[in-house]
């Protein structure tokens, strides 16, 4: 699920506004500096204006991007009561442009803003409110001030009263008013929203789970550039859930959401070449595929690239880099990772032999819920490695590891059971 969209993008929402009206000009004299009837107006005292030039030099448009001449220009318009302004004000000084950033003041002038009907700020004071910048954290604030902002017309507010819905943040838990946020905003043209519509659908959350109604509520979403909703369209491919299994088909729309960005989009891509799935098997692309998801902050691809050089899978055995891969994706939560490192300790590959250490990252792994690592710390203590042997502590994390589904536990535990 994707998180709540940063404030930048309510600054892109702003553009929207003044391109409405003004776009023409600003296509007509690129790099021209600011037009003498735009200064004439902004100089007579029209608000407006002053907003369009402060604008200009925020978003670098007909003249050289500069921070603190919009900040000049939006306080200008801002006096005059130009509500837009204000809000633009309330986001140089959250993002620190022009100004040391200041989440307090940011909260201010999204207040003015407010105040005078800006829909957009009412959502950003709902942003600051949800994370926590200049306030408490309060759900229940923020999910006041996306009301406020959604009654406006702001589809963004109408996304993250969805997301809050989904994950009972201020609220309780309920798939099905998530759902029936999520269609406002995507009727409002949210994409995002679209792609969580899909999400629901997938999951069974809010609705029966329906593979084919997540297929066209992803591909709305993807038509309207949604990365996200075009790995999903990739994953139904993958998976045979809703259409045909079909690894090209899958690897094609990865590709179209890598090129968008998305990482676990990268990783799939690399996950495919790993396996030889819709293309011929390469782990040197799957090493590409997965550095690029890694780079991106793809804890998965970090563990995955650690397994390439443990196996010598596409570059040669390395079991120092893949202890160093593999202490990335621990650092991220990945319990595999953790067990991996166990495991080199254990068996003393790329680092001395350590039963100690081992038995560490074991106990993490498994705090973590990994089987493999439950199933190690009981043959540890079976075989009194790195600890005094102890059968029943032995018993205890097989039967743990048995539980969680692993089968090698269930022969060692039967094994015990004999002894």
């Amino acid at each position: 699920m994707k998180s709540v969209k940063i404030v930048w993008a309510v600054l892109a929402a702003a553009a929207g506004l003044w391109l409405a009206t003004t776009q023409a000009d600003a296509q007509a004299t690129p790099q021209a500096g600011v037009s003498q009837e735009l200064r004439k107006a902004a100089d007579a005292g029209d608000g407006n204006a002053m907003y369009n030039i402060g604008f200009l030099y925020d978003d670098g448009k007909g003249v050289a991007q500069d921070y603190q001449q919009a900040m000049a220009w939006y306080l200008k318009a801002a006096d005059a009561g130009n509500a837009d302004a204000m809000n633009n004000i309330g986001l140089l000084y959250a993002n620190g442009q022009g100004v040391a950033a200041d989440d307090q003041q940011a909260m201010a002038w999204y207040r003015k803003a407010a105040d005078a009907g800006e829909a957009m700020a009412m959502y950003n004071i709902g942003l600051l409110y949800a994370n926590g910048q200049g306030v408490a954290p309060d759900a229940h604030q923020a999910m006041a001030w996306y009301h406020k902002a959604a009654d406006a017309g702001d589809a963004d507010a109408m996304y993250n009263i969805g997301l809050l819905y989904e994950n009972g943040q201020g609220v309780a838990q309920d798939g099905q008013q998530a759902m029936a946020w999520f269609h406002k905003a995507a009727n409002a043209g949210d994409a995002d929203a679209m792609y969580n519509i899909g999400l629901l659908y997938a999951n069974g959350q809010g609705v029966p789970q329906d593979y084919q109604q997540a297929m066209a509520w992803y591909r709305k979403a993807a038509d309207a550039g949604d990365a996200g909703a075009m790995w999903g369209i990739g994953l139904l491919y993958a998976s045979g859930q809703g259409v045909a299994a079909d690894d090209q088909q899958a690897m094609a729309w990865y590709r179209k959401a890598a090129d968008a960005g998305d990482a676990g989009a990268m990783f799939n891509i690399g996950f495919l070449y790993s396996h030889g799935q819709g293309v011929p098997q390469d782990y040197q692309q799957a090493m590409a595929w997965y550095l690029k998801a890694a780079n991106a902050g793809y804890a998965g691809a970090m563990f995955n690239i650690g397994l390439l050089y443990a196996n010598g899978h596409g570059v040669a055995q390395d079991y120092q880099q893949a202890m160093a891969w593999f202490r990335k994706a621990a650092d991220a939560g990945i319990a595999e990772a953790m067990c991996s490192i166990g495991f080199l300790y254990g068996t003393g590959h790329g680092v001395p032999q350590d039963y100690q250490q081992a038995m560490a990252w074991y106990l993490k792994a498994a705090d973590a819920g990994n089987a493999d690592a439950m199933n190690n710390i009981g043959f540890l203590y079976a075989n009194g490695y790195g600890v005094a042997k102890d059968y029943q502590q032995a018993k205890t994390w097989y039967r743990k590891a048995a539980d969680a589904g692993d089968e090698n536990a269930k022969k060692c535990l039967a094994e015990l059971g004999a002894q």
